[in-house]
């Protein structure tokens, strides 16, 4: 059981892999070049770069080619395979990209971003035939919190009193990295758990708020002027947010903070960037009338 768990679980990296490995005898370990975005603490396996990328982008190829099936005469039969091929093209560069950029800086094997991939497809049409996600009470959204907390939270003791640690590639990590300032503590499992904590406690909170049934279910939600400005002003608002920086210096704080910025990064998407364009369009309209 024990040794299944570890097959399961443990993902090994590669610069660290090689450097532990049998298969080398007599030191002759191939030689990885690291760079400040190699030494990730967390398992490899699956890729979450990989994951996260494929799932988004599922996410907004099949959105957008869910318009266009709608278009019934021959022509635009043929500019919607135009546009499929197009989508999916520029889907699976992108994709390629990402897992090629992951093995090239010794963060990830090959097949382990292929598995993130397929992944993060499986994760967006399980969300995709889950509608309750946008209906759902702000109630149920922090029980669902509480529940992945404590069950994660039991898992990781379950698995110790088995002898397994689950931040057993952190000290790894730390040994093999070249340069010890590259580890940060932002790749750790916990702060990976805090931070989707984080952003479903911040997207109910969203949804759920007067902001949110204002804006995104008025009037205005049907126009494409509204939809261009909020994905305009919500890019910007992101870059914001990754300026700044949380204090890495006490582990408490820092996953208190890490907790409140990705909660307030899908609050400021959902109801906050909506409900400032909703006023402004509102504003607009009066004056021109």
């Amino acid at each position: 059981m024990k040794r299944r768990y570890r097959q399961i679980l443990f993902g090994h990296r590669p610069y660290w892999w090689v450097h532990e490995t049998v298969i080398y005898p007599n030191q002759s370990s191939p030689c990885l070049e690291q760079f400040p975005i190699t030494c990730e603490t967390g398992p490899g396996s699956p890729s979450g770069h990989a994951m996260g990328s494929s799932c988004v982008w599922y996410v907004m190829v099949t959105a957008a080619l869910s318009y266009t099936v709608r278009w019934k005469d021959k022509s635009a039969v043929t500019l919607h395979r135009l546009t499929w091929s197009l989508l999916w093209s520029i889907f699976w560069i992108i994709q390629i990209s990402v897992c090629i950029s992951r093995v090239f800086i010794a963060t990830h094997f090959p097949h382990q971003v292929i598995l993130g991939v397929f992944a993060g497809i499986l994760v967006a049409e399980a969300f995709e035939h889950a509608p309750a996600i946008q209906t759902a009470s702000l109630r149920t959204y922090i029980k669902t919190n509480l529940f992945l907390f404590i069950f994660a939270l039991g898992f990781y003791l379950v698995l110790k009193l088995l002898d397994i640690d689950l931040l057993w590639s952190v000290p790894k990590a730390k040994k093999w990295c070249a340069n010890p300032d590259w580890i940060n503590i932002d790749t750790t499992p916990f702060a990976g758990l805090v931070r989707n904590l984080g952003a479903l406690f911040g997207l109910g909170l969203g949804i759920n708020s007067e902001m949110f049934i204002a804006s995104c279910k008025g009037k205005n939600s049907c126009k494409i002027s509204f939809r261009i400005l909020c994905i305009a002003a919500s890019l910007a608002t992101l870059q914001l947010y990754n300026v700044v920086k949380i204090p890495t210096h006490t582990e408490c704080l820092f996953y208190i903070l890490s907790f409140c910025k990705s909660a307030a990064m899908p609050l400021t998407v959902v109801a906050l960037v909506p409900y400032c364009v909703h006023s402004l369009m509102r504003t607009t309209e009066k004056k021109l009338n």
